[in-house]
């Protein structure tokens, strides 16, 4: 144990030693591990936190939510073609459902369509998410508000012009004043503001309710746009019970939409169910692949790197062939040589790697404070690097420090007088 001490110290001198030496060289060849590690684990950093992000977002809704529809949310086997010819989902059909089904906790019938300006006297507050839903939307996201209320039966049936704003959108138009009360002109039209939600921050929901949305009765832009319109896609938002038995739900919902629409035997659903987990599922996969590209450019950056230490390892053995056959003639043995220069090349590239490392945390620093979103360095990918550079160095330095380990120790001597 003492002797493989005495070598890592040894080979750490040596190591650093080449650096003070022969900083240009050094530099140059530890230039392709500290790109390659830099480039993976800057590709792995950024996609981890990505993929924190979108969990974290996705966490506060419930994976099991059921979207109603006739695009799908993800990859499908139905031609462009033909899902083009899909109906677009009726309210009715929402009724329809709301009494027909079994297991379901609640369920909504919303709008996805274009953003919209909401002005208050002389404020305008642009390119607004509008959120145009039934009244049972509060109830299947949860939300809370920090003043006011959700409209309600009455309001959402009747497709009154009332509207809950999100929090930075009431602060825009509001300032310090109370929203309630207040009248905005949206699509043209006079709303009474009813609501505010309370701040939730940065987040991802399916179709709305972030602080930069705003909330309206979908039956308003039902009697604005009619039932058959291009600007909007029509969605049936069901909630199921906890506990609920989701492929058999999705089961029922398919029997019982096919048989209001009186969809043939034979004939495939003209019409998606998407649900939030698969949704999940399909982002994993696309983070994956992320990865795997990431992995395999970076990997050419690490091959140059690797080939670099091989080099200046070559040449550290041929500089110090006549030291080597001091050491075998002193006692010496093989093990002794080929561990002093394997170490060498592994305490070089994990210099390389450390520098990297250093660079990928500074760019995070940097980028976290200028876009706002978290980029995180983590353990693992710290481990992950450190580990990498280390293998490297044992890769690029095994056949340099067998060819020292192999050297005759007169011809060694020899050759360095």
């Amino acid at each position: 144990m003492l002797l493989y001490l005495r070598l890592l110290k040894e080979s750490f001198a040596f190591a650093m030693n080449a650096l003070r030496n022969n900083k240009l060289r050094t530099m140059l060849s530890l230039l392709g591990v500290t790109i390659g590690i830099f480039s993976i684990i800057a590709v792995l950093a950024a996609v981890d936190s990505l993929d924190r992000k979108i969990k974290a977002d996705l966490s506060t809704l419930d994976k099991n939510t059921i979207y109603l529809t006739s695009q799908s949310f993800g990859p499908t086997d139905v031609p462009r073609w033909k899902r083009e010819q899909f109906p677009a989902v009726k309210y009715e059909e929402y009724q329809y459902l709301k009494t027909a089904l079994n297991d379901v906790e609640n369920s909504c019938f919303q709008y996805f369509t274009g953003s919209q300006n909401i002005k208050f006297e002389s404020k305008t507050v642009s390119n607004v998410n509008m959120v145009p839903v039934t009244h049972e939307f509060v109830d299947i996201q949860r939300m809370e508000f920090k003043e006011g209320r959700f409209f309600n039966e009455l309001e959402s049936n009747s497709g009154k012009q009332v509207v809950v704003l999100g929090h930075d959108i009431a602060e825009q138009l509001f300032e310090n004043a109370d929203p309630i009360g207040k009248t905005v002109r949206i699509y043209g039209n006079r709303f009474t503001v009813i609501g505010v939600t309370k701040k939730k921050g940065s987040g991802m929901d399916i179709g709305g309710g972030d602080d930069t949305s705003a909330f309206i009765p979908s039956n308003f832009l039902r009697g604005l746009y009619g039932d058959n319109n291009d600007n909007v896609l029509c969605v049936v938002v069901i909630k199921p019970e906890k506990g609920a038995d989701i492929e058999g739900l999705k089961g029922e919902i398919s029997q019982k939409l096919r048989s209001y629409r009186g969809v043939k035997q034979g004939e495939i659903d003209n019409f998606f169910i998407n649900i939030l987990s698969g949704f999940t599922d399909m982002i994993d996969s696309l983070i994956g692949s992320l990865k795997i590209g990431g992995w395999i450019i970076s990997g050419f950056s690490l091959l140059v790197g690797g080939f670099g230490i091989a080099n200046i390892m070559f040449v550290s053995v041929k500089e110090r062939t006549n030291l080597i056959g001091i050491q075998k003639s002193l006692g010496a043995k093989n093990k002794f040589i080929l561990f002093q220069f394997l170490f060498e090349a592994i305490i070089l590239c994990v210099i390389g790697g450390m520098v990297g490392l250093l660079l990928v945390w500074i760019i995070a620093m940097i980028l976290t404070k200028v876009l706002d979103f978290e980029f995180v360095l983590s353990m693992g990918n710290i481990i992950l690097g450190t580990s990498l550079a280390a293998i490297i160095g044992l890769i690029a330095g095994i056949l340099p420090a067998v060819s020292a380990s192999r050297l005759d120790p007169v011809e060694a001597i020899r050759s360095g007088m």
